[in-house]
């Protein structure tokens, strides 16, 4: 039987934890690690979260496995915790049950996305007309393409 996307969210949603803003703010001030999926135009339009790294999200699951060679600096760990932050919340909760199927069990999404954490009046680092880019990898050779 065919299930339709929002029912398909409402039961990833069902398996964990999402943040609202505040509580996504206070985990990254307690140490988890801020991944923003947005794509560069909404990025270079609507700005940043001081702090959050940008990965895109067709390098995720490369860029937050401990074990990969394509990983961020910071995921040294599967039990790091990682907020994913999409535009409004609904590709985050897609995102955090791929890195739970990866074996981040700590990995979360911010309900609402980028839109909610503005709309509460949180850091917001404003478009400086230089276009955004990604986080490096640590790859050996210096590359930062995958897939």
């Amino acid at each position: 039987m065919a299930v339709s996307l929002d029912e398909r969210l409402a039961a990833l949603r069902a398996t964990y934890h999402r943040l609202d803003p505040a509580e996504a703010a206070a985990a990254a001030r307690e140490g988890a690690l801020l991944v923003d999926i947005r794509y560069g135009a909404l990025r270079d339009r609507d700005g940043t979260i001081p702090g959050a790294v940008i990965v895109e999200r067709n390098e995720l699951e490369w860029r937050l496995d401990p074990a990969g060679t394509h990983r961020l600096p910071q995921a040294v760990s599967y039990d790091l915790p990682v907020v994913v932050v999409c535009n409004e919340g609904y590709a985050s909760t897609l995102a955090a049950a791929s890195l739970h199927a990866l074996g981040l069990p700590r990995a979360t999404d911010l309900a609402g996305g980028f839109q909610a954490w503005r709309a509460a009046g949180l850091p917001v680092a404003p478009p400086d007309g230089i276009p955004t880019r990604a986080a490096p990898s640590i790859a050996a050779d210096g590359a930062h393409g995958v897939g």
